[in-house]
Parts: structure tokens; C-alpha cells; sequence
């Protein structure tokens, strides 16, 4: 399992293809989107221009405007049917954008010109190159760069056509100046609004991508971490009972989260289960322990590697699973889980490809060990028992017989009971076994055995492709160990879990890592150059995660977000459908807020420019925005508290509120309303408190009417900058992100409505005299008639259409942004659920694994490895104890009252699973449970000292030899409350020794964890030649254990198998001291 976090994006470590991705991302969820929004909007303001040219009455004298609106009308259309049916790709997106801009600002000058020749009022079309300036920023696909040379293009050449046009007329220059800087402070706010919307944009467009690309990936890799559970499990287990062992581990994983969970029965789970008709075969490498002695560490764990990796490829051959490794013993079954009816020939099959593949060995290196298989046919009970180091097993008086038949074989030969030539059908041919001469048992029981015949023997032997056997000098060079060794390499066995860690790969080890370069996990995107070396299965791998990330990008696209059907939003409007959702996402805190705040006061400057620059300075005025500038000061002083008060300690209260400010929705949402509604207020505010143009002097007195009319005609100059002023006012309500759409809408309608009111209706009656004087003036030095002046009818026309151009524009903007900042938190609630996901079964992975392993081993086959190895170690201490109820024998019967032998089961679960919960107990954290085999529990203690350190610390590896007895007692203490409990009088037969070890993984299908040496075969002989109640220990171990302070008992010499007598000694255990000496 790799190491947390590794599957993320890596700060400044994105590659081209990343940009790529990302670039895609935003063409697919924003930049499609937003592009329909914009020529939407574009379509209707040319549909309007059109009517509006239309309704004053004689279209020929509107031909350049029509016609330029009738063009670019016929473009948007095209554009927008192109772009919603995706057929514009990201090169041809740009372009578009770069057209359309130019038919905005092409129809923008027909406007100019137009007005300018009939000498309207508002000619110059600020608003509307305002709009061009704030839509290439906010709606069109440019970069940023690109915005920001594109919107200085279109203000600047305004700017200096305006100047151009200007020096016609006869007005002070200053007033021009002024006009000139009015209308630059105008761009400067909609070129830096827009920058701040793409800004922030761009910065939660980057969030949502990183959140989406996580949650991807995290899915990804919990599809994957599935996979490896599964196969884990598969790995120990058979799958017909592996899923109850999976939800096993999470209800386990589940109590603890929950200190309330109490498990409904007083009896631990039990997962066995009864076959009928199976074979079970028994198979002993004859010379292996005197081989093994001679063995470096890496040697023994090869050898029995690919030894026991051959056997698992002969199992899988004949249909055969394998059981269970002990030591050189290798025995399984034939007919599990799914009835065989050849289930004994698939046995002997097996058994006689076992002995001819040692046969070979034997041949090719020279090395005098040979093949004993044992077989017998009848039921089994096969399952798991206990709770810590899970492993298949099987139990049955059959499965003792099918051992011992194993026991009185003869090397080289495959040793069969009566039951099992009964089911081969005459296929092979058998001579007498004679096992009752070489088993005591078998001679009692009356059993009846054979020694199969290899249909090979008959056969002349094929020429020898193996490595020929080393004679003379060269046997003498090598050892038997390094020859076996280098000959079983041959055989390229598969290592231990590497089926976990090179199986879904999802890191960039698959191909080398220039220059010692840290890879990436996940690349986001992979490199579709082809690869001649890759599989096909790696390349629909890799391909599988492009597409993958690509529809889950596309699902992203909110093209048509109104009227599209999603799992977690409603049909019309982006609310969430889970309330929770909704209520999280309206509290949520907003780390950007005092970044709105801050666009604000900046649009209020801007606004108070403009006023000041054009507007008559009266008093209104200076009241009315000082008013407001108190406010945004208040508003901007509370924002920014923190930042300007960290000289000042003493200040906590402002800082707390400072810091509130993006926390808090309620004083976030009143600071923004306090401060949208004062500019909204001030840009309007002193329209109706501006004097009367005077209307005054004899008729026919024509200097009184023209002065008259240059004061009118300035009035009228000022009304589009009034209009300037609110659709600014307008922005400023939009730089606020995160607000509520539904308050956006509310604030928005509200001042349209006012502002619409005051321009078109309040207004009117005071102004009509504008363009009754101008219509009837005439200027005697001038070629164009008086009646061309502007009309008031011309002038609130134009005001309307372009605040409506931006209510529009805006109200979708902020749609679309509301349904941006929404699918953030949707990602980032998906990816936190999916991460908690992920970590479950990642910690049900790790309690997999570290059932099968010790965690310290567990560990050697976990985390980014590019290079994993054969585990194996070497212990100069390890103190190996050998538990048995060999009362279990005798209770064990098989009869329709126990179900066969399974309630008998059932009690052996019991008292192995409360042995397993001692092992949770610090005292016996060092205690390393290795395997039961039948009723005997094997464990040692001094196996997880760290690499380095297995020589070192004398008195440690003496603490565990006392941990050990500890643990025994512990386990005696147990048995003793289980007999009470269920009437029984079991009595725990205990064997223990210390001294050196080897530690490894074997087997590829099912690695198992274990320990070999001298010491552990010792320990076993400890165990079963000792006595019911009591703890034997070898002499050496003895001494140790009183020097910790235990008293022992000379037991005398006993015989022990292939080791002579041996002096052993009886640990006396009520006197033995109960506490942990042992080390935590």
C-alpha cells in the first residue's frame, strides 16, 4: 500500500501534461460555459440595437449601425451554435474569442461615429466599451495576459479616438481633459474589476480542479486498494469464506471507532465449514533439515521460495489448493471448495509431479533429498479459527491420517490409503505400501495402504536439459546450499506479494527515473507516445485513467447547468437537493471575503473620481460621500484589523473581529450588504439633487438660447456618466463571489428598478425642456441642422439598454460563479467522504496484511518501494514457545450431535481466539504469534527488534524469554477459565527454547510468514515430550530464567528426536513472578 498522500497533486511539480489537463478542465467546465453566457447576452444586445434603431423611424439613416448589428448578430448566432454542439476545440476557442472581441468593439465604433455625425448626446459609448472591457476578463477564454493586453487595447484606442473626435467641437479644452479622465478612470475600474473576477476565478477555478483531480485519484486508489484486499484476502483465503472474514475486520474496525458497540453473542465468530469426498495430500522433503543447516538466511528463503512456488504451480496444474507450509511440510486437498468427482487422481498427480520435480533437483545438483507424499481420501472441516494470523486449515480424523500416511511413506514415493485407491478407478497401477510395518496406527486401525507406480519409471528417460551434476572440483567448490539455490533460481519462482506491489501500479516506477528524479505518483496525464516495450494491459490501464479523468471532467461542464438533470442538485437553480449540503455551503467560511471588501473600496474611489472630475461640486455631494467613505473606512478597518494591528497585541477584540469577518456568515453577510447597498446608493444619489438647467430670456434672443443650450447639452453629457457610475455600483455588488445569488438578485433588481425609475420617469418632467430646447435651436455657423442634437427619447433609450446590458450580464455571470464556488464544496465533501472511505480500507488492508505478517514484516512489503527484495532475517535471540491441548484429540469426535466435529471446533475457536487477546496486552507486545497447527499454538517473542540491532542489548533478548513464560502462564490462566465456563478440564502442554533463528516470507499465492533453525525444532520437541499443566525448557534457557527469577525443576535426560538427550527443566509457575518483565 503506498504511502499517504503519495496519489496527490505535488505542489510545483506540474508538468506539461498537467497543464494540459487543466487547460482542458477549464475549456470543458468554464471557458465553454461562460463563452455561451457572453454571446447569449450578445445576441439579445444586438437583437435590442436593432429594434432600437428600427423605432426611430427611417432605417436608411441608420444603415452602418444596422448593418454592423446585422453582421454581428449572424456571427454570435453561428459562434453559439458552434460552441454549444463542443465543435470548437481549445486553438479555435481562442480565435473565436479574438472575433468576437473584435465585433464588439467594431460595432462599438459604428455607435461612435454614428452618434458622433448627429451630434447625440452621450456619443462617445463609454458604457458600452466599459461592457467590451469587462467581458474579455470575466466571459471571453483569454489568459490572463492576454485579458490584460486585449482590455488595455480597447481602452486605450477609445481613449484616443475620443480625443480625436473631441478637438472638433468648440469646448474648453479643460472640459475635455476632464471628459478624458473621467472616462480613463472608468476603464481603470473595469480593467482591474475584471482582473480581481478573473483573478479569483482562475484561483477557484485551480481549487475545484485540485479537489476534482484528488477525488479522482482517491477514488482510483480506493478501486485499487478493493482490488488488493481482495486479492490479500484471496491470498490467505479461499473467496467462498474470505468476504464474512472482510466484514469481520471492518465490524472490528467499526467498535473500536464505537466505545458503544457490544457484540451481540458471547462466542467469537466462526468461519469453518464441511466438505465431503476431498483428497488431502501430505508431502515432506526427506533431507531438507540437514540441508537447511548449512543455509545463509537468503539461501533458506530462495530455496523454499521456489521450492514451494514449483508446488503451488503443480497444485494450481492438478486443480489442488494448498493448505498450509509447516516448515518443509507441504500438504493440501483436492476438491475444495467446489466437489471434484477426480479429486483423488488430481492428488496422485500431484503427489507424483512433487517427487519427479525433487527427482530433478536431485539430478541436476547433486543433493541427496528426496520427495514423501502421504495421501487419503474422505471429509474435512476446513476453514479459519482465532483472530490474529489467519490461515486456511483443516481439520478431520481424515486429515490425521492423510499425516500420518505422510509419516510412514517411503522417499520418493507417493503412499495411498485403501479409500483413495478407490477413487482412482484402476488409473494407475499400486503395489503393497506396507504402512502398518512403519506406523503403530495404521496397524491398530487396520488400514490398508499402496505405494503408486509413475507411469514414468516405465518409459525410457528423455535427455537431460538440466544443469549436469557437478563432479570432481566443482562439487567441492560449491556448497549443496548455493548449488540448490542457483539451480532453483532457474525455475523463476514469483516473490512474495509482488503481485500487491507491482499489480495496479500506479506510480512511474514502470519506467526509469532520470537522473534520480523523485517520480510522481499519479501523473495526471499520461504521455500517448507509443511504447514498444508496454503491455497492452499497462496501455488500457493508461488509458483507462485518461478517460476516466476525462468524463469525470466532463461531468464537471456546466454548459447547460439550468436546465441539466445532476444526482445533487435541483433541476432548475443551483441548490443543493441534501440540505446538509445547502447549510454547509451557506456557512462555510470564505478565506478571500476581505479580498471583496477591498475591490469595493476600490470601485468607490473610482466612483468619487468621477463625481469630482464632472459632477457639480455641491454640497449633496461632499455629504453623501463622505457618508458612505466613513462606512467602506469602518467596513475596510474591520477586514483588515489583523493586518494592521499586529504591532498592537493589546488590540484582540478588532483582531477577533477581523478574523470573524471570514468565519462568520452573518456579519460577513451584513458588512456586504452595509457596503453594496452604499454604493449602489451613492452612484444614483445625486442624480435628482442637480439644479434645473435654466430655461429662461426672450424668445428669438439668440445668445440667451445658445448659452441656454451649451448648459443643457452639458447636463445631458453628464447623464451617461451617471450611468457609468451605477453600472459600477453594479460590479462592485458582483465582486463578491460568494454571496448568496438569491441576495445578489434581490440587490440587483432592486437598484435596476430605481435606477430605471429615476432616469426614465422622476426625471423626465424636469429635463424635458433638454430636447425641446436643442430640437429647436439652430447654430447659423454650423452645416448640420439643430434638429440632429440629441433627443431625450435617444439619450434615456441608450441609459436603459445599458444598465439592462449589465444586469443581464451580470445576473448570469453570477450564476455561473454561484454554480462554480457550489461544485467546489460538492468536490470537497465528495473527496473528504472518499477519503474516509479510503483510509477504512486502507486500515483494512494493514489488518489484512498484518494478519498474515508481523508489522515490522508487514512493513517490508508496504510503502513506495521501487526495489522490494526477499524478506528474510537472521535472530541471535529468539525465544520460541510451542502451547498444545493435546486433551483436544480426545474431545475432538465426529458425530451427528457436534455437527460432525464442528461444535468441537467451535470450542477450539474459543480458546484460540482468547489466546489471540492476550496478544493485545502491552506486557506481551514483543509476543509474535506465528501459526497454530491443529490444537497447538506456536509464538516468539524478539522477532520485531529493528535491523541492526538483532546482536545487540543482552538483556532485552533475555526480558523476552521471560515475556514468553508470562505469556504462557497467561495462556494457561485462560484455558483454565474456559474449562469453567464449558465444563471441560483442558490443560495446555507448553515447550520452550531460545536461541539463534531465520525469519522469511515463502510462497507467492499465499505467503506465509515463518520462522526455521534449530532453535524452533527444539521448542516443538520441548512441547511434545512434555507434560499436561507444566512449561519445558531446555537447560540454556533455564539458566537465563533464573537469573530473571524463576524457579525451575530438573526434569532429568530425555530423548528428544535427532538430537540425542537432552537435560530439560519444568518452569514452576506458582511461584513464577506475574508481571511483565518484557520489555513494552
Amino acid at each position: 500500500m503506498p504511502a499517504k498522500g503519495c496519489y496527490f497533486l505535488n505542489e510545483g511539480e506540474e508538468g506539461p501534461d498537467q497543464d494540459a489537463l487543466y487547460e482542458k478542465y477549464r475549456l470543458t467546465s468554464q471557458h465553454g460555459p461562460l463563452l455561451l453566457t457572453l454571446l447569449l447576452v450578445a445576441i439579445a444586445a444586438c437583437i435590442a440595437l436593432i429594434a432600437i434603431a428600427f423605432s426611430y423611424g427611417d432605417p436608411s439613416s441608420q444603415q452602418a449601425v444596422l448593418g454592423t448589428a446585422f453582421f454581428t448578430l449572424a456571427v454570435f448566432v453561428v459562434l453559439y451554435v458552434l460552441v454549444y454542439a463542443e465543435c470548437l476545440v481549445r486553438r479555435w476557442l481562442r480565435a473565436s474569442a479574438l472575433l468576437i472581441w473584435a465585433c464588439l468593439v467594431m460595432l462599438g465604433y459604428v455607435l461612435v461615429f454614428d452618434s458622433w455625425k448627429k451630434v447625440a448626446c452621450g456619443w462617445e459609448q463609454v458604457p458600452f466599451f466599459l461592457f467590451v472591457v469587462f467581458v474579455v476578463y470575466t466571459l471571453l477564454p483569454f489568459s490572463m495576459q492576454g485579458a490584460v493586453v486585449v482590455g488595455v487595447i480597447s481602452s486605450t484606442s477609445h481613449l484616443l479616438v475620443l480625443g480625436a473626435l473631441m478637438g472638433d467641437f468648440l469646448m474648453p479644452s479643460m472640459q475635455v481633459v476632464l471628459q478624458l479622465l473621467a472616462n480613463a478612470v472608468i476603464f481603470l475600474c473595469g480593467n482591474l474589476t475584471g482582473a480581481f473576477h478573473k483573478h479569483q476565478l482562475q484561483d477557484a477555478s485551480r481549487d475545484l480542479f485540485t479537489y476534482t483531480v484528488k477525488c479522482i485519484q482517491i477514488r482510483r486508489k480506493l478501486r485499487i486498494e478493493k482490488r488488493q484486499q481482495e486479492n490479500l484476502l484471496l491470498s490467505i483465503l479461499p473467496a467462498h469464506i474470505s468476504m464474512g472474514m472482510k466484514l469481520a475486520i471492518i465490524e472490528r474496525l467499526k467498535e473500536r471507532g464505537d466505545q458503544r458497540y457490544l457484540p451481540d453473542n458471547n462466542f467469537h465468530s466462526l468461519y469453518v465449514k464441511r466438505h465431503q469426498n476431498v483428497s488431502i495430500l501430505y508431502a515432506d522433503i526427506v533431507g531438507f533439515t540437514r540441508l537447511a543447516s548449512d543455509c545463509s538466511p537468503k539461501e533458506l528463503v530462495v530455496m523454499l521460495n521456489e521450492l514451494f512456488g514449483k508446488f503451488d504451480q503443480i497444485a494450481k496444474a492438478n486443480e489442488c489448493m494448498r493448505i498450509k507450509i509447516l516448515g518443509d511440510c507441504y500438504y493440501c486437498v483436492s476438491g475444495l471448495p467446489v466437489s471434484l468427482p477426480t479429486h483423488a487422481r488430481n492428488c496422485v498427480k500431484m503427489g507424483l509431479d512433487m517427487c519427479e520435480a525433487i527427482k530433478q533437483v536431485r539430478e541436476a545438483t547433486g543433493v541427496d533429498i528426496s520427495m514423501r507424499v502421504g495421501i487419503h481420501s474422505g471429509n474435512v472441516l476446513c476453514g479459519v479459527i482465532g483472530l490474529r494470523k489467519w490461515q486456511y486449515d483443516v481439520w478431520s480424523h481424515d486429515v490425521s491420517l492423510a499425516n500420518r500416511m505422510e509419516a510412514s511413506g517411503v522417499p520418493g514415493r507417493v503412499h495411498i490409503t485403501e479409500a483413495t485407491l478407490n477413487h482412482l478407478d484402476k488409473v494407475y497401477e499400486v503395489e503393497d505400501g506396507h504402512g502398518q510395518q512403519r506406523d503403530p496406527y495404521l496397524k491398530e486401525m487396520n488400514i490398508r495402504t499402496y505405494l503408486v507406480i509413475d507411469p514414468r519409471s516405465q518409459q525410457p528417460p528423455p535427455p537431460s536439459h538440466h544443469l549436469p551434476k557437478p563432479k570432481g572440483d566443482a562439487a567441492l567448490k560449491l556448497r549443496a546450499s548455493v548449488r540448490m539455490t542457483r539451480y532453483l533460481e532457474s525455475w523463476g519462482a514469483a516473490r512474495p506479494f509482488a503481485h500487491l506491489n507491482h499489480r495496479e501500479s500506479v506510480s512511474s516506477s514502470e519506467t526509469p527515473v532520470p537522473n534520480g528524479r523523485r517520480p510522481k505518483a499519479i501523473p495526471l496525464r499520461r504521455h500517448r507516445t507509443p511504447d514498444r516495450s508496454a503491455s497492452p494491459k499497462g496501455r488500457s490501464e493508461d488509458d483507462s485513467y485518461d478517460d476516466e479523468m476525462l468524463s469525470a471532467i466532463e461531468g464537471l461542464s456546466s454548459t447547460r447547468p439550468c436546465c441539466s438533470t445532476s444526482d445533487d442538485f435541483y433541476t432548475f437553480g443551483s441548490i443543493f437537493l441534501e440540505k446538509r449540503f445547502e447549510r454547509e455551503y451557506r456557512l462555510a467560511p470564505m478565506p478571500r471575503a476581505r479580498h471583496y471588501f477591498a475591490c469595493a473600496g476600490l470601485i468607490f474611489i473610482c466612483i468619487l473620481l468621477i463625481h469630482v472630475l464632472l459632477m457639480p461640486r455641491t454640497a449633496a455631494l461632499g455629504v453623501s460621500f463622505g457618508l458612505v467613505a466613513c462606512v467602506l473606512g469602518l467596513v475596510l478597518g474591520l477586514c483588515f484589523a489583523d493586518q494592521f494591528l499586529r504591532c498592537c497585541p493589546a488590540q484582540v477584540t478588532f483582531r477577533a473581529i477581523s478574523e470573524r469577518v471570514e468565519t462568520h456568515p452573518l456579519l460577513r453577510l451584513s458588512l456586504a450588504i452595509l457596503t453594496v447597498g452604499s454604493l449602489l446608493s451613492v452612484a444614483i444619489v445625486n442624480l435628482p439633487l442637480l439644479p434645473l438647467p435654466a430655461v429662461g430670456g426672450p424668445a428669438g434672443n439668440e445668445t440667451s438660447l445658445r448659452v441656454v443650450s451649451g448648459r443643457e447639452r452639458i447636463l445631458c453629457d453628464l447623464l451617461p456618466y451617471y450611468t457609468c457610475s451605477c453600472i459600477l455600483a453594479f460590479v462592485a455588488c458582483s465582486v463578491f463571489l460568494r454571496m448568496s445569488l438569491e441576495l445578489k438578485v434581490v440587490l440587483l433588481t432592486v437598484a435596476l428598478v430605481v435606477y430605471l425609475v429615476l432616469f426614465n420617469m422622476f426625471l423626465c418632467p424636469r429635463w424635458d425642456c433638454c430636447g425641446h430646447s436643442l430640437g429647436t435651436a439652430t447654430k447659423t455657423n454650423d452645416t448640420r441642422s439643430s434638429s440632429t442634437l440629441c433627443s431625450w427619447w435617444d439619450l434615456k433609450t441608450m441609459v436603459s439598454f445599458y444598465l439592462v446590458l449589465f444586469y443581464t450580464t451580470l445576473l448570469m455571470l453570477s450564476r455561473q460563479i454561484d454554480y462554480y464556488c457550489r461544485l467546489d464544496c460538492l468536490w470537497k465533501n465528495k473527496f473528504k467522504k472518499e477519503q474516509e472511505e479510503f483510509e477504512t480500507m486502507e486500515n483494512v488492508n494493514r489488518l489484512l496484511l498484518e494478519n498474515v505478517l508481523p508489522a515490522h514484516v508487514a512493513a517490508h512489503f508496504i510503502g513506495d518501494k521501487l526495489n522490494e527484495d526477499w524478506y528474510h532475517q537472521s535472530y541471535d535471540c529468539v525465544c520460541v514457545m510451542f502451547a498444545s491441548v493435546p486433551d483436544f484429540k480426545v474431545f475432538y469426535t465426529e458425530c451427528d450431535v457436534n455437527k460432525e466435529g464442528l461444535e468441537c471446533l467451535r470450542l477450539l475457536n474459543e480458546i484460540i481466539a482468547d489466546f489471540d487477546e492476550l496478544l493485545l496486552k502491552p506486557k506481551f507486545s514483543s509476543v509474535e504469534k506465528i501459526k497454530t497447527i491443529g490444537s497447538t499454538y506456536m509464538a516468539a517473542a524478539g522477532l520485531s527488534v529493528p535491523s541492526g540491532h538483532e546482536n545487540q542489548d543482552l538483556e532485552r533478548q533475555h526480558a523476552h524469554i521471560g515475556t514468553t513464560v508470562e505469556f504462557s502462564i497467561a495462556l494457561m490462566n485462560k484455558l483454565d477459565g474456559i474449562n469453567r465456563h464449558s465444563f471441560n478440564s483442558f490443560r495446555l502442554r507448553v515447550g520452550i527454547n531460545h536461541g539463534p533463528v531465520i525469519a522469511g516470507v515463502i510462497g507467492a499465492r499465499k505467503p506465509q510468514y515463518d520462522i526455521w533453525g534449530n532453535t524452533v525444532n527444539v521448542a516443538s520437541r520441548m512441547e511434545s515430550t512434555g507434560e499436561l499443566g507444566k512449561i519445558q525448557v531446555t537447560e540454556e534457557t533455564c539458566t537465563i530464567l533464573q537469573g530473571l527469577g524463576y524457579s525451575c525443576e530438573c526434569r532429568g535426560l530425555i530423548n528428544v528426536k535427532g538430537k540425542g538427550e537432552l537435560r530439560t527443566y519444568f518452569v514452576c509457575t506458582d511461584t513464577a513472578k506475574f508481571q511483565g518483565l518484557g520489555p513494552n
